[in-house]
């Protein structure tokens, strides 16, 4: 049977040599392996909680290791960052059992010469009361504290301030929730809690028909199969809100895949009306087709189409979604390995962001609405592109307060943080065609 610990090891050396999102690399890992229930979840929480850590591990590291962290090999490396997590974060492994399983995992990863350094780093750490000093200057220890690089720390803060930086940072070392968003078209909150068999489910009080689910694997419940529900942050939902489209209206969604804010639309105009849904790839489209077969959304049009050109075929809509790629830094409690990338791989993001937004006014009826919104928190992805598109194209366009809650506390623009509602951090702004 697959060792937990040694896939961890072997999923982290994938990841942090470039090779894909954490969690389809951990989605792959688990799916071929023959562990049992309590072993992937003991993987899974040393995956991610490693990659959620990495910097404050190898701070650890550094202070007990005669060699520096960039000359170690990279197993020997994760498997040290590993047995560091597992004493200093995880309760329930013996301090003990945590060092003879990093020194037997050497062994595996025939490293053998290295054994006796990773028994003497751990036991060294226990022996120090697992306490360790942060640095002196601010930026850095802030670093090491929430385990983020200085440059985005001081990225955040120049666009937010200290505060809400520290909000989003702090959160994003926190398990991020399972929320779902009961199907108001097939059931009732009776029918759904009924065929969630034994995961809890807690109703939020906003918005209207989100659920916090308990655990458990939600794609295996009766409930999912009958298309009671779809999983969806909570800020996912609130963009769809700020939308707010109608059975009367014909609704684009220029960035559909894999589908959820197509869906809740959808849901939102009582399975009427009609909305377009548009992927680049054919099979990010099937994955929304396959979505609103299971929901039975029937006023779905999912197809392939590219957003930033303008498709002459399309008809003109009274609301349009440009949910555009991003750097998606408001999801790191997600993606964890998103706070690593380098600043400069999103360089190019605005001016496709731009390119979108300004095709989408191609589409935009007169009096029709437009949401531009983001996982991310970036001035640079948001309102900088916001701004750029007032500027030259205020003559057609103009902001228009967010409806409800949103609209009370932010205006025309919203930039979410977790504090606000305790959703991932996200952006949504509205405009309207004059």
């Amino acid at each position: 049977m697959t060792d937990p610990r040694y896939l961890a090891v072997k999923l982290l050396n994938k990841t942090f040599s470039g090779s894909g999102y954490s969690n389809l690399q951990l989605s792959g890992g688990l799916d071929n392996s023959d562990m049992e229930e309590r072993d992937r979840k003991l993987c899974s929480a040393l995956y991610y909680g490693v990659i959620e850590r990495r910097i404050t591990l190898d701070h650890i590291i550094c202070g007990l290791s005669s060699r520096p962290v960039a000359k170690l090999d990279s197993a020997v490396l994760n498997i040290l960052r590993c047995g560091i997590y597992q004493i200093l974060y995880m309760e329930n492994i013996p301090d003990s059992a945590a060092v003879n399983e990093s020194v037997a995992l050497a062994r595996k990863f025939s490293k053998t010469s290295a054994a006796g350094m990773i028994n003497a780093i751990l036991r060294n750490f226990i022996r120090s009361g697992k306490e360790y000093k942060l640095p002196k200057n601010l930026q850095d220890a802030a670093s090491v504290k929430y385990s983020a690089p200085v440059g985005l720390i001081k990225s955040l803060t120049d666009d937010y301030g200290r505060e809400l930086a520290e909000n989003l940072l702090e959160d994003a070392l926190t398990a991020p929730p399972v929320i779902i968003r009961r199907n108001p078209l097939l059931c009732g909150e009776s029918e759904l809690i009924a065929a969630l068999g034994g995961i809890t489910a807690e109703k939020l009080d906003f918005p209207e028909n989100a659920y916090r689910l308990g655990g458990g694997d939600v794609t295996s419940a009766e409930a999912f199969r009958k298309g009671f529900f779809h999983v969806q942050d909570i800020a996912s939902q609130l963009c769809c809100m700020a939308v707010a489209p109608t059975e009367n209206d014909t609704v684009l969604d220029l960035c559909a895949a894999p589908g959820g804010k197509t869906f809740t639309m959808a849901e939102l105009m009582d399975g009427k009306g009609e909305i377009y849904a548009f992927d680049l790839h054919e099979k990010r489209v099937g994955l929304i087709k396959k979505g609103a077969d299971r929901l039975h959304l029937t006023n779905i049009k999912a197809a392939v189409g590219d957003a930033s050109v303008f498709n002459p075929k399309l008809p003109v809509f009274t609301k349009i979604l440009c949910d555009v790629p991003c750097s998606g830094l408001g999801a790191i409690r997600r993606k964890p390995e998103i706070k690593y990338k380098n600043s400069a791989d999103f360089s190019g993001l605005p001016d496709i962001q731009y390119r979108i937004a300004e095709n989408a006014l191609n589409y935009l009826a007169e009096g029709g609405e437009l949401v531009y919104s983001t996982c991310t928190l970036r001035k640079a992805e948001n309102d900088e592109v916001c701004d750029r598109l007032l500027a030259e194209h205020g003559d057609i366009i103009e902001p228009v307060k967010l409806p409800s809650v949103l609209g009370e506390r932010f205006g025309t623009r919203a930039s979410i943080f977790p504090c606000h509602f305790g959703s991932d951090g996200f952006f949504i702004a509205k405009f309207r065609r004059k």
